[in-house]
């Protein structure tokens, strides 16, 4: 079947640069799924983007769908036709609808009986024809959380539209979408070249858009930008930071990337790096340049969107501009730093953390007393931590932090030192909110990691509490990420603490009757719903965890230990038949009374040679695994109980456990008891099965 390229253009105003990688993923994705189900096949596709377009290429795509034979049944033979053999209603209108006369039908054999058929050939149709409505759809699918409409028009989108280009090999189809008509033509820069370019084919696209001082790949964009920033480096002898947000999102703001540098006031480096850094990048798109020790040096890197001939002009702009930001930056912490944070705690009284829990002066003094109960079994302070606490959420009356918010606890910070507040107190507010995000820097201080699992546990227990766990995508206190944060905490820090013993401590911090009677319960779950998900991320499987986790343990440290001893343990040769002994005693060992096992074995009443043996090797293994355990050696307590391997499958092979004397069979379940208890003390390992 021939092919051709086929490339869709839509270009608009100015789009969002957040999104604008969004929009254009979701657009191909939509573009390519609606070809696949009209059963038209292609080589390859790509999405491109800038500032100003959202476009399509897709390379090698049928002319056509396919012809195809479709089998249509009719009603039965014998329902028909009348007895003279004339047709009834029923096959008239069958032949009807397949195009055809009576005699031209066919009759297959079913289950039903005889009935009338037609193979009616369906012709495929020209690809051209369906692409208003692949696009159409494609562009009424996208992610858009906000729409705007255009004069008198009713049609909405993200962005006001304006052009279209839709090219099928030379072809155009006869479309119109969002109010625009299909044509060949695009727009090149829109300074550098503004006029209008015909597009010769899909493949010129590139070539012709890249002549007219636009870059339309994204990709390409960011490369080159981070060469330019690089290259500018080197040239100032210092250390450009590209994070890659800010980077994505500079090359979403322009189409013809030219990186200049420019230079700020010295004075300005009095103030934190954090705060000028967050003015440069929040504000002003810039990136940020440290010395070889990480210190902020006076320059900045910005992107502009044209090739000027006089750059100087577009540099000195760009430091007039940046000079009243940093201004302002100074001045707010001058301001701050006039008022100790302890002062501003009157003002929490004033913010609501919610609604049923109360102000953030509210929150603070329960944090401060989960800390203080914390303090001890972390290694801190009590008084510290306790102090860290009260102060933890002073800095976001702050004008700083007010300003930039991203900026919370690590203002806390310089404004507790400039207070002379304790080291390790000033350190804690920042600690408080690590980690802050997926793979962050976790808390270091014992303060600090006291103050972090005390806000987080606080949080949880809170809005579980009012009953109001996070729902789908929709979690607008952060509970996911909070419980991930303590999980890492407690684990990478090897942390031993019983999670439902500080839960409850928790709970009861808040008045009588304004949580749920079940708070503790719905926390631990939602934990160790989050542990299970988060060593599955580990690639740990399903089997291990559900192990583990059947242990019900609720100390997360010692939950990871047994993790990797059972994720060990179940590449053993033996694991598979140990696991299937297991699950095999379990289901006998459920089967039967309590009643019906004998409270401790009588070795008189052994029959066979495996019964001894399985004893011997149990009451061998009780005391070793014990020990271990005890050290939380799972890995090599469970590598002892492969011995047991042997023993077991000879007692399977030759032991009737259900006997005719009641006595007997009651030591019997007993020596089946006591081996499933000692696997379980490390993990139920019948879920290992295979």
């Amino acid at each position: 079947m021939s092919k051709r390229d086929l490339l869709i253009e839509l270009g608009t105003e100015e789009l969002p640069p957040k999104g604008l990688k969004n929009f254009a993923q979701s657009f191909h994705d939509n573009v390519v799924e609606n070809l696949t189900k009209l059963e038209l096949s292609f080589e390859d596709s790509e999405w491109l983007a800038t500032p100003r377009r959202l476009a399509v290429r897709v390379t090698g795509l049928d002319e056509k769908q396919q012809d195809k034979i479709q089998d249509r049944q009719g009603p039965a033979v014998a329902a028909a036709f009348n007895n003279d053999g004339s047709p009834k209603p029923a096959a008239v209108g069958f032949a009807k609808s397949c195009g055809v006369e009576v005699e031209d039908l066919d009759r297959v054999s079913t289950d039903k009986g005889d009935r009338l058929a037609f193979q009616l050939k369906v012709s495929g149709q020209p690809t051209l024809e369906l692409l208003e409505e692949v696009v159409k759809s494609s562009l009424a699918k996208l992610p858009m959380p906000k729409t705007m409409r255009w004069g008198n028009s009713d049609a909405d989108f993200i962005r006001v539209p304006q052009w279209l280009l839709i090219l099928f090999g030379k072809d155009v189809p006869n479309a119109e979408i969002l109010e625009l008509k299909a044509g060949r033509v695009s727009y090149g820069h829109r300074f550098h070249s503004p006029e209008a370019i015909t597009i010769e084919s899909p493949s010129s696209y590139d070539k012709q858009l890249m002549d007219a001082k636009v870059n339309v790949c994204l990709q390409a964009r960011k490369a080159l930008i981070r060469n330019q920033v690089e290259s500018i480096g080197k040239e100032l002898k210092a250390n450009p930071v590209i994070e890659e947000d800010l980077l994505e999102e500079v090359a979403a703001l322009v189409e013809w990337p030219v990186a200049l540098y420019g230079k700020f006031d010295e004075e300005f480096l009095a103030v934190p790096a954090e705060a000028l850094i967050a003015t440069m990048q929040a504000d002003q798109k810039y990136f940020h340049l440290v010395d070889s020790q990480s210190k902020l040096l006076p320059y900045f890197i910005t992107v502009a969107n044209i090739e000027s001939k006089k750059p100087n002009s577009i540099v000195s702009g760009n430091e007039r501009v940046i000079r009243p930001r940093l201004a302002d930056a100074k001045f707010f912490f001058d301001t701050d730093k006039k008022h100790r944070l302890e002062e501003k705690q009157e003002k929490l009284k004033t913010i609501l953390f919610q609604n049923k829990l109360g102000s953030l002066f509210d929150k603070s003094q329960r944090i401060k007393n989960l800390a203080g109960y914390l303090s001890n079994k972390v290694g801190a302070d009590q008084s510290k931590a306790e102090r860290a606490a009260l102060l933890c959420k002073c800095d976001l009356m702050t004008s700083m932090v007010y300003e930039f918010p991203e900026l919370q606890g690590i203002m806390g910070r310089y404004y507790a030192k400039n207070d002379n507040e304790p080291a390790e107190v000033a350190v804690a507010m920042d600690e408080i909110y690590m980690p802050r995000f997926s793979g962050d820097t976790l808390p270091a201080s014992p303060t600090g990691i006291a103050l972090a699992l005390a806000d987080r546990i606080d949080t949880l227990v809170g809005i579980f509490g009012i009953n109001q766990p996070p729902t789908g995508a929709k979690d607008p206190f952060g509970l996911r990420r909070a419980a991930l944060g303590i999980i890492r905490i407690l684990v990478e820090k090897q942390l031993s603490l019983d999670i439902a013993e500080l839960i409850d401590f928790s709970v009861k911090q808040f008045k009588d009757g304004s949580l749920v009677n079940n708070t503790t319960e719905e926390v631990v779950n939602f934990i160790q719903g989050r542990l299970g998900s988060w060593y599955s991320d580990k690639g740990y499987s399903s089997q291990v965890i559900n192990a583990v986790s059947a242990t019900g343990s609720v100390d997360l440290f010692d939950f990871n230990a047994r993790i990797l001893a059972v994720s060990e343990f179940n590449e053993l040769d033996d694991a598979d038949a140990l696991a299937a002994a297991n699950k095999r005693v379990g289901n006998i060992l459920a089967k039967s009374d309590e009643s019906e096992i004998a409270v401790s074995i009588d070795d008189t009443l052994f029959e066979s040679d495996s019964e001894k043996t399985l004893n011997e090797m149990l009451v061998k293994l009780q005391q070793q695994v014990k020990e271990l355990t005890e050290k939380r050696q799972y890995a090599e307590a469970l590598k002892t109980l492969s011995q047991l391997r042997r023993p077991v499958d000879k007692f399977f092979d030759e032991v009737m456990v259900n006997a005719d004397d009641a006595r007997i069979k009651a030591n019997r379940l007993k020596l089946l008891s006591m081996l499933r208890s000692l696997f379980l003390t490390i993990a139920d390992i019948s879920l290992l099965q295979k």
